[in-house]
């Protein structure tokens, strides 16, 4: 038993991303222009701005000590390593930097000076790092040196000016006791009372005497300048390659983000995935591109066709479809545009068909501009139909062609020719004696209608035809558009068998087909009012038969096997 094609499944996660990238990619113009962009940024900021060049001194911040080498002495005594940076980048060491460039020739206010400057902490250290940059070499190593003896200098006074006023607040103290001593030793009298008060005194003398000598004798020395400021010899910051990279992946993300905007936006059909979902059919296949086929229909019968391996593949997924098994009809047709893509698609399907040995008949319904017979070339030679009466002038009389494929068979056309009244033509007993030929055994009717949102030609013949192929381009087609082709075929009891994709074309190529389908219209008009104004051996006539003069769908199911 044959299972019925089935759409693809949608939470198939990997698919889905595959999807999804696919999607991006198909804008390459933002993608590029995104990267371009990036690209020129980058090479503007690295050749646009000025060169700049850093240098780096490091001090190593100590606290006023009286003996270094004693057991137990602490170098970050009484240090807060934060506060010691926020006074390396403060004003007052800027002011003193300041002055002492200023004698040597550089004179620089202090807010440019310090907008220069980054003073950094490495973690678990006492060391402050002096990072100065500026225009020269030179610049950069003087600045550097002058801020960091600057702070040094600043941390020393402050050092020497807290131990000078610790010695005059003791020396206050130690002036009233003096004073009490001398009057004390002066008094002749007084006996245990006195000497008692003279020895307190020389106590308290003694130990203020002696904390303003180890005052005194504190070493005030700030810090050690362990790394002196150089010249650098190359500029700083990033260099054009690596502007040039970053630029390159700013540009990228930029064009990532234009293309999912582009994609949010785009009508389009995005995927294979939406395609199947907005037709309500499955994908038939995807038609390679061959440049040895181009500019001609018949690709079936050449060797090593890839193009020809996959239309016989569709052609037996199609005959393997129950639903298409059962009458062996087909219509195809294309959303919009000129549909040369749906002309070859019909005319290949044909010619696989007849490689399997059926009885193919393939019926070109474009009765507006018809061109298949002259596309297919010296393939094609005229001979009377058996079905065709004798005496009868309308379409499709006299338009059998047999077309010969190389090497695989042949089958037969039913050319078209330009009509005034379309639908009475495509709705009369003449065609539908055609299309029942498809109810015979090893028979295959394949019907190639214009465009179905363009025309309703393709709609008056659903009724005969139920199973229908849309050819079309994922680039061009709409998803409001498929929705709509669903809507119209189902509402005329007629079944999409699928979809089949062809390649997409590049915009040039897009305008051009446009300008000719503009062309065939205007042709197509140009013919409709000749045949309406004269006789027209073309047109239809009225032999007496009610099915000619009835509206669209009318149809006698008995005429085909009169």
């Amino acid at each position: 038993m044959n299972q019925p094609i089935r759409a693809l499944e949608d939470q198939d996660e990997p698919a889905l991303l595959r999807d999804q990238f696919r999607q991006l990619l198909r804008y390459r113009a933002l993608l590029a222009s995104g990267v371009v962009v990036g690209l020129l940024g980058g090479g503007w900021l690295a050749l646009s701005g000025e060169e700049n060049y850093t240098s780096t001194g490091e001090v190593v911040v100590r606290s006023a000590t009286s003996d270094p080498f004693a057991a137990g002495a602490s170098a970050d005594k009484g240090i807060n390593i934060g506060s010691e940076r926020q006074t390396a980048v403060s004003d007052t060491v800027g002011s003193l930097a300041a002055v002492v460039l200023a004698r040597k020739g550089d004179p620089v206010e202090v807010g440019p000076l310090l907008s220069g400057l980054q003073v950094t902490n490495p973690p678990n250290t006492l060391v402050l790092r002096f990072a100065y940059t500026g225009r020269t070499p030179e610049l950069a190593r003087g600045r550097a040196q002058a801020l960091a003896d600057a702070y040094l200098e600043i941390r020393r006074q402050r050092t020497e000016n807290s131990i000078a006023h610790m010695v005059q607040g003791y020396r206050a103290q130690l002036t009233p006791l003096t004073e009490q001593r001398d009057q004390l030793a002066e008094q002749t009298s007084g006996g245990n009372d006195v000497t008692s008060a003279r020895a307190n005194l020389v106590v308290a003398i003694s130990e203020l005497t002696r904390k303003i000598s180890e005052l005194r004798a504190l070493d005030t020395t700030p810090g050690y300048l362990t790394k002196k400021p150089a010249a650098p010899t190359e500029p700083t910051g990033a260099g054009l390659p690596l502007l040039l990279g970053l630029g390159g992946v700013v540009g990228l993300a930029l064009g990532l983000l234009l293309s999912w905007v582009r994609l949010v936006f785009d009508p389009a059909v995005r995927s294979t995935r939406e395609l199947v979902r907005s037709l309500g059919a499955p994908l038939l296949g995807t038609l390679p591109r061959e440049r040895a086929t181009a500019g001609t229909l018949l690709a079936v019968g050449r060797g090593g066709s890839r193009l020809a391996e996959e239309y016989r593949a569709v052609a037996f997924r199609l005959a393997y479809d129950p639903s298409f098994s059962r009458r062996r009809r087909l219509l195809v047709t294309a959303p919009r545009g000129a549909g040369a893509e749906a002309a070859a698609a019909a005319v290949n399907l044909a010619a696989a068909f007849a490689e399997m040995g059926r009885d193919v008949i393939l019926v070109e319904a474009d009765l507006r501009s018809p061109s298949l017979a002259g596309d297919l070339g010296p393939a094609v030679q005229g001979v009377r139909p058996r079905w065709a009466a004798e005496g009868e002038r309308a379409w499709p009389s006299d338009s059998r062609m047999n077309v010969d494929v190389p090497g695989s068979g042949a089958f037969t056309l039913i050319a078209g020719r330009r009509t005034g009244n379309v639908p009475r033509a495509l709705t009369s007993a003449p065609v539908g004696r055609i299309i029942a030929e498809g109810d015979r055994p090893d028979a295959v009717v394949i019907v190639l209608a214009p465009p179905v949102l363009a025309y309703a030609d393709a709609v008056a013949l659903l009724d005969r035809v139920e199973g229908v192929v849309v050819v079309c381009d994922p680039r061009d087609v709409r998803r409001s558009d498929l929705e709509r082709i669903r809507e119209i075929i189902e509402a005329a009891d007629g079944s999409v068998l699928g979809a089949l994709l062809h390649p997409a074309r590049g915009r040039y190529e897009r305008r051009a087909l446009r300008r000719a389908e503009k062309r065939r219209r205007k042709a197509a008009r140009y013919g409709s009012a000749q045949g309406s104004g004269g006789d027209d051996r073309s047109g239809p006539e009225h032999t007496g038969d009610p099915a000619e003069t009835l509206g669209l769908r009318t149809f006698d199911p008995t005429a085909g096997r009169g």
